[in-house]
This record gives structure tokens, C-alpha cells and sequence, in this order.
């Protein structure tokens, strides 16, 4: 039987996975004598890829799509764009494939070719969700001769979207109604919304007494993890760990606007969910296990940096107070991960003017390189001054720290040069240079400080 015809007969039948199955996996007819046992058109997990990457089939609630198999398939809803999907990687056009027309496709050349087309489909398949999405959206606007999806193909779709503006007016209108459909599930009396972006919405859980807890619990799923909700100790009913953490400081719930088809079972909202907690520095993902939160807020929830900021300059006068002497160190001290986040003026603008010594040290091996603000030159009392793996520039204002006599900036690979006013320092007697981006040392340093070993980027004032 040809493709066309078995999608002609598809077309008059219930739209289930068995049936597609039926008819594309398994071998058609029986083999005569001699002869070789005859293949399907795909095997299962090809056929399963296609039929997930439609955007309009639909998956049984709790149903995982990678535990999707042969004898579970029953009850998947295909999609309407399925049988599309099928049809162009079965029988792309000689042209799809780079192909002259009078290529016999019997040849090696013309085997080659569909082999490497098979494989480039199945790997762009998330691009084609994505264009199948927007085109859902776009088809009323679109030319009469566009509507018909079956006179596309992947590429000609992806050119149309790639091109296509939704009208101004509907678009805002259809993010409006989106946002009210992904977070419908998201309203608690116990809680509240406090960021709604296009990606993200967090929600602040900060009542103490039964509302907060109940809201912490629906939030969590009631610990329901195996049913694809959260492990949060504060998720059970009347948990006690509940009241530990909230008389210290509220909690906050993020939850991603999209939730992939993935939800707990319990509650319908997505399995992928987020607890943090700055006053105990405890930022957790759906099993309860702590994530860089720095990584993430300059990652994939760059949106939530300035939600999550006036949190941040709270608990960030732990380390500062009004000492001498400040040590900070990343990632272990709450202020260093405001610092990394949003820089160090803040840091240095709240810093006691009586400060003596000032430590900031990068123990992690991530690249971080900052600036370091003008106002350091405000902090006149400071003699020893360190910033380790951390720093990119520093200002000319640091000429105006008089009593300054140590100086450590190791292993700041981005620190390419120096303020020349640190010539200007008159109880200046020891600089570590380092791991440094310097290559060459300025004239300044070499004419007035000694060195035991130039590549140890250590100097210090001869006695």
C-alpha cells in the first residue's frame, strides 16, 4: 500500500497512536518464500517522536512522554499535525534533499541524501514544534494559500513564521490571555504574586499562620513527589518545618509559565517548580536540592534578578555591619552572591567608613570579573585591601585610600592593568599581582618595589 493511500484511510479514522502504529510500524503483508521478513515504514521511537512533536497531541495527565512505549500508546490523543509530520520525512521532494529530478531513488546518492535528510528532521523537530505553535496562532492571518498546512513543508513553514508579525493588537491580547491560562492554577489566598513575566511567576508565601502553611502545601504538592509534585519538607500538611523557616522569612515559589505538558498529578501545576529561602541561603528545585541561584538568575531566569534584589540587599548587612573588618567570601557568604549578581556599588556604598580591612575572595571556579565602583576611594581609613578571582577593573579613585598599605588582587585573569594613581599611595607596601591578566608590569611598580621572583607577581617595598 502507497503512503498516500494509508494516510487517505487514516483520515476517516480515530485519531489514536495504535492506529498509526497499525499501519506505518508494523510490516505490511507477509513474506513470500525466500524472501526477507518485510520492514515497517519507521520503527516505534521515530513514529513516537513525530507524533510528540505536534503541539496539538495530547498526553493522559501523569503520563511521562519517555515512558511512552508499545503497549501504553492506546490512550495518546494524536495530533493534528501529526500525519503533516509523517508524511514529509516519509516522502520528502528530490529538491528537500538537494537533489537533481532525474536521480533514480534507487541510487547510493539518492540513499545518502535521504538518510542525512532523516537525520536532520528528527534533530530540528523542536524547531518545527516551535513554528507548528506559532503557526496556530498566525493562521488566521495569514494568506488563504498559507492556511493549508498540507501545502507546506518544515522549511517553507519555518520561512513563513520566520517572516510573520502578528498584528499588534491581537498579539498583546493573546500573551493576556496566555498568562491567564498558565497560571490559573497559581492563586492562593495564602500567597502572593508578585512577579508575572513571560517566562516566570513567583509567588511570596509570607502569612505565618494556617493560610501561609496551607499555601506552602498546595504550592509544594503536599510532598506528593512520585506523583510528579515537589519534596519540599514545607509542603506537608501542617508542617512543622513550615513554621521553622517562615518566622526567619518568607518564602518564595517560582513556577516557569510553560509548563511543557509535565504536571503533578495532585495539584496540575508544573512539575518543574523552585523554593527559595535567603534568610537560610536554601534555593531548591523540585527534589529538594540545592541549585546556584546565581547561575540561574544570570541563566535562565534572568527576568527574576531585579524581583529578587531587595531580598538580596537585606541579607546582605549580615556581612557588613559596622566592623573594621569585612571578610566575604563567594559562594559561601550571602552578600557574595549579590555582588556577583548585580555588582559591587551597592556593596561599596553601604560599607562603615571606618573600615580598616576589606577581604572579597572568589573561592569557585567560575569566571567572575566586576568592576569595581569609584566610591572605593570614599573608605579613607582602609589599609589592607584583597579582592581575589574577582575583579576586571579597578578606579582611578583608589589613589585617594592613603593609609592603604597591602594590596592583594591574585588570580584576577581579567584584571588587564592598574590605576596609575596607585602611584600615589604613600603607605603602600606590599601588591600581589599574581594569576593576573597584567603582562607587563608598569614602570612604577618595577622603579618602586622589589620582587623575590617577577613570575610570582609578588612586590614589596624594600626596607
Amino acid at each position: 500500500m502507497k503512503f498516500t493511500e494509508i494516510l487517505i484511510d487514516l483520515i476517516i479514522e480515530d485519531s489514536r497512536f495504535k492506529v498509526l502504529y497499525d499501519k506505518i510500524v508494523k510490516p505490511s503483508g507477509e513474506p513470500k518464500p525466500g524472501e526477507k521478513k518485510p520492514k515497517g515504514l519507521m520503527d516505534f521511537n521515530t513514529l513516537k517522536d513525530l507524533i510528540l512533536a505536534d503541539p496539538t497531541t495530547k498526553i493522559p495527565q501523569g503520563m511521562d512522554a519517555d515512558s511512552i512505549n508499545e503497549k501504553n500508546m492506546e490512550n495518546i490523543k494524536v495530533g493534528k499535525y501529526s500525519q503533516w509530520l509523517i508524511k514529509n520525512f516519509l516522502t520528502p521532494k528530490k529538491s528537500e534533499l538537494k537533489l537533481s529530478d532525474d536521480i533514480d531513488q534507487n541510487s547510493p546518492e539518492y540513499k545518502t541524501a535521504y538518510q542525512e535528510f532523516k537525520r536532520l528532521y528528527i534533530e530540528d523537530l523542536s524547531k518545527t514544534t516551535q513554528n507548528l505553535r506559532d503557526y496556530e496562532v498566525a493562521k488566521p492571518y495569514l494568506p488563504q494559500e498559507q492556511r493549508d498546512i498540507n501545502k507546506l513543508t518544515p522549511d517553507s513553514l519555518f520561512i513563513i513564521m520566520r517572516d510573520f508579525t502578528l498584528p499588534e493588537k491581537k498579539r498583546k491580547e493573546t500573551e493576556k490571555k496566555e498568562i491567564r491560562k498558565t497560571r490559573s492554577g497559581f492563586q492562593h489566598e495564602g500567597g502572593k504574586i508578585i512577579h508575572e513575566g513571560p517566562k516566570w511567576t513567583v509567588i511570596k508565601i509570607s502569612d505565618t499562620g494556617s493560610k501561609g502553611k496551607d499555601a506552602a502545601a498546595w504550592y509544594g504538592g503536599f510532598q506528593k513527589y512520585k506523583e510528579g509534585e515537589s519534596n519540599w519538607c514545607t509542603s506537608p500538611p501542617d508542617s512543622r518545618n513550615f513554621d521553622y523557616y517562615i518566622k526567619q522569612g518568607p518564602l518564595y515559589v517560582v513556577f516557569p509559565n510553560n509548563d511543557n505538558g509535565q504536571v503533578g498529578q495532585k495539584t496540575g501545576l508544573p512539575k518543574e517548580r523552585y523554593q527559595f529561602h535567603f534568610q537560610s541561603s536554601q534555593f531548591m528545585d523540585r527534589d529538594d536540592r540545592q541549585i546556584n541561584l546565581v547561575e540561574f538568575l544570570n541563566g535562565k531566569m534572568s527576568e527574576l534578578k531585579e524581583t529578587f534584589k531587595p531580598e538580596f540587599i537585606l541579607n546582605m548587612g549580615e556581612n557588613i555591619g559596622d566592623s573594621s573588618k569585612i571578610d566575604i567570601t563567594y559562594p559561601n557568604d550571602k552578600a557574595s552572591r549579590y555582588i556577583v549578581l548585580y555588582g559591587f556599588d551597592e556593596l561599596i556604598k553601604n560599607l562603615p567608613k571606618n573600615l580598616e580591612v576589606f577581604n572579597f575572595v572568589n573561592s569557585s571556579k567560575e569566571n567572575i570579573s566586576l568592576d569595581i565602583p569609584s566610591e572605593i576611594g570614599n573608605l579613607t581609613n582602609l589599609r589592607s585591601l584583597m579582592l581575589c578571582n574577582i575583579v576586571k577593573t579597578l578606579p582611578e579613585s583608589i589613589g585617594k585610600l592613603k593609609n592603604l598599605s597591602f594590596l592583594n588582587l591574585k588570580d584576577n585573569k581579567n584584571l588587564n592593568s592598574l590605576p596609575k594613581s596607585i602611584d600615589n599611595l604613600p603607605d603602600l607596601e606590599f601588591i600581589h599581582l599574581g594569576g593576573t591578566g597584567i603582562k607587563t608590569m608598569p614602570e612604577f611598580i618595577k622603579n618602586k618595589f622589589d620582587t623575590m621572583d617577577p613570575n610570582s607577581g609578588i612586590y614589596y617595598l624594600p626596607t
